[in-house]
């Protein structure tokens, strides 16, 4: 078991993930990073054989990787798993958690997870288990919620907690920032790391029916310090009208912010390309900067 922090109640986010998946998920976000997985892994010159979809929440993943051509086998591992339809060709699933990864070193030469990681308690010995499960040159890709994600929703519950209450307690999980996640990768020993972030607005007629989705997506407040009473109708209802009031836009709808932060690397190989030693340059900058000076430009008049 890990050492760290318990941020999240992982046996209710599995609750939540059964029930989402019993009464219909959303995947609108899944698809939309479903698409973005296939573009980028397009952009990888090469073939897998063995691939690990770790957590990813519902299916789409493993049809984006058997829809690549490039990936001979897939393996889905996910602590909630819809087994009502036959998996694609190639693929199989088996339930398992993404803070206990069940597989030996060097048995993948390709990981990704989508939408899964921002819910871990221990995201470094997560990283640090992808990268001894993927083969020497293996590629892990994914992409988890970062720190923008739901921010207007944060604040209209802050605020209306304050007003009708009078404290404050927590409603929406801290998500991690993309420099963050870009050391966390160094840290775990994964090469070349690179993250990106892609911010998705998603526009909404009230906040309710934002809750709606959150719901059917399984991303109701699972953090462990949360307050276990039942959430004030003066609260929630409050907190609606402070949305609107602070964030609606010129149609009258409200925005709904998610960060999408990609972040990639590969386990370390010889061949792969390497960073100069400092020192080592064959000319200096100043030098090399000459040839490119426009026409009369450097020259007195």
């Amino acid at each position: 078991m890990t050492n760290a922090p318990q941020i999240f109640d992982r046996r209710q986010q599995r609750l939540r993930l059964t029930r989402a998946e019993r009464l219909g998920y959303a995947d609108f976000l899944l698809a939309r990073v479903c698409d973005e997985l296939a573009e980028r892994l397009a952009a990888v010159k090469r073939s897998f054989t063995r691939a690990l979809d770790l957590g990813t929440p519902h299916r789409g993943a493993v049809a984006a990787l058997a829809a690549s051509g490039q990936v001979e086998h897939v393996l889905r591992a996910a602590p909630v798993l819809d087994l009502s339809r036959p998996a694609p060709s190639g693929a199989a699933a088996v339930v398992a958690d993404e803070e206990l990864i069940p597989f030996a070193p060097k048995s993948f030469d390709l990981v990704v997870s989508l939408l899964a990681l921002h819910g871990v308690n221990d995201l470094p010995g997560t990283l640090a288990q992808i990268r001894r499960c993927l083969v020497d040159d293996g590629l892990f890709i994914g992409c988890l919620f970062g720190g923008g994600t739901l921010s207007e929703l944060r604040a209209a519950f802050a605020t209306a907690e304050a007003e009708v209450e009078g404290g404050v307690s927590p409603r929406v999980a801290p998500f991690a920032d993309l420099r963050d996640v870009g050391a966390l990768l160094q840290r775990a020993g994964l090469a070349l790391p690179v993250t990106d972030v892609d911010t998705l607005t998603v526009r909404y007629d009230n906040a309710f029916a934002l809750m709606r989705d959150l719901r059917a997506m399984g991303l109701t407040n699972t953090l462990a310090e949360r307050r276990r009473t039942p959430l004030r109708r003066a609260t929630l209802m409050r907190a609606a009208a402070i949305y609107a009031e602070r964030f609606a836009m010129a149609d009258g709808r409200i925005p709904a912010t998610f960060d999408i932060v990609w972040l990639s690397g590969w386990a370390p190989h010889e061949s792969q390309q390497k960073p100069l030693r400092p020192g080592s340059a064959k000319m200096r900058l100043a030098d090399a900067l000459k040839g490119l000076e426009p026409p009369g430009e450097g020259k007195d008049d």
